[in-house]
């Protein structure tokens, strides 16, 4: 497989992103923390050929990004009044939301009966966002090897194994995303990130 780097500043960048993922191939771009590689959401064959890409572990869940919070409902289902008040104070930005899942979404990103979905605050990722839709998207490594920031560092390790980067600089990376458990109204932090609970509940107590 032949991969290609392409511009974010190409008029045809998201068109070619949009012809890849339609024919079930894989797209790494920017974020706001690192380079994601991922597949549209709802395509179970690719979602499944990121494993393969990255030499992930098939028993790890693969977050979905989406471009704003009102698309947490194309993936998830009966989802608590918390989750909605976390994603409308925090999306885009470095939290994600652990919520009930479609039963049409595919287990190769989640076997469970949640899904983990974020909206990055990255104007690259949110405008394929939302000419895709929701994508399911983990580090554009392999599993194991260091989170790329440049589109020159994913090329290093995944060039041959995915069709297209899209090259948007480089990213700010860091610390990884806040995952908040928000399938009850009790809200609890799974892993802790750039957002403490603290400012979530700061910011959840005072008026938009």
């Amino acid at each position: 497989m032949k991969t290609i780097i392409v511009s974010a500043d190409s008029p045809d960048a998201i068109e070619l992103a949009l012809d890849v993922l339609n024919n079930g191939g894989l797209v790494a771009f920017p974020t706001d923390t690192v380079y994601g590689v991922g597949s549209l959401v709802f395509d179970g064959k690719a979602v499944e050929s990121i494993y393969v890409a990255k030499d992930r572990p098939i028993e790890k869940a693969i977050p979905v990004l989406i471009a704003d919070a009102e698309d947490m409902d194309k993936v998830g289902m009966d989802i608590p009044d918390i989750a909605r008040r976390i994603a409308a104070r925090f999306f885009p930005g470095p939290l994600t939301c652990i919520i009930p899942k479609q039963p049409t979404l595919p287990s190769a990103v989640s076997a469970t009966s949640t899904v983990g979905v974020r909206a990055p605050d990255h104007d690259v990722a949110r405008a394929l966002l939302r000419a895709a839709g929701p994508m399911a998207v983990t580090s554009a490594n392999i599993s194991g090897h260091p989170s790329p920031s440049t589109a020159e560092e994913v090329f290093a390790q995944l060039n041959g194994r995915i069709p297209l980067i899209i090259d948007g600089g480089k990213t700010p990376g860091g610390i990884p995303s806040t995952v908040v458990d928000c399938t009850t109204n009790e809200m609890k932090i799974l892993r802790e990130g750039p957002i403490s609970l603290e400012e979530i509940r700061t910011k959840l107590s005072s008026p938009i």
